[in-house]
């Protein structure tokens, strides 16, 4: 099964996307923003930074666990991943994230 981009809605009315496996796992995930516009500009962003490497930036959080974002040309972040328990399965994740994202069709959970 593909992976797919969701679109829903926060609680403070933001915008946000998810990048999903195929399995259904969150691999991705954006800040919020204030437009749908820039929330869809975001996942093409995703798209066409996620095919390479060096936009990976992989990092650990304040206790250890590695996690990584995903910065554009311009260097802003557009995507980051939740904490994973080893380097290994950050590099997976960051793996997923290069196979899934490209060619992932986008569910928009606000319309229903």
């Amino acid at each position: 099964m593909a992976g797919r981009f969701e679109i829903t809605t926060r609680s403070t009315g933001e915008f946000q996307f998810n990048l999903l496996a195929g399995n259904g796992q969150v691999i991705l995930s954006s800040e919020g923003y204030t437009a749908k516009a820039a929330c869809r500009n975001g996942i093409d962003l995703v798209k066409r930074y996620s095919e390479h490497d060096e936009f990976f930036e992989r990092l650990t959080t304040s206790d250890g666990r590695p996690y990584f974002n995903l910065r554009a040309g311009n260097g802003e972040v557009i995507g980051h991943s939740q904490p994973y328990s080893s380097p290994t399965a950050r590099n997976n994740g960051i793996d997923a994230v290069m196979v899934n994202a490209p060619s992932a069709r986008v569910v928009d959970k606000t319309l229903s």
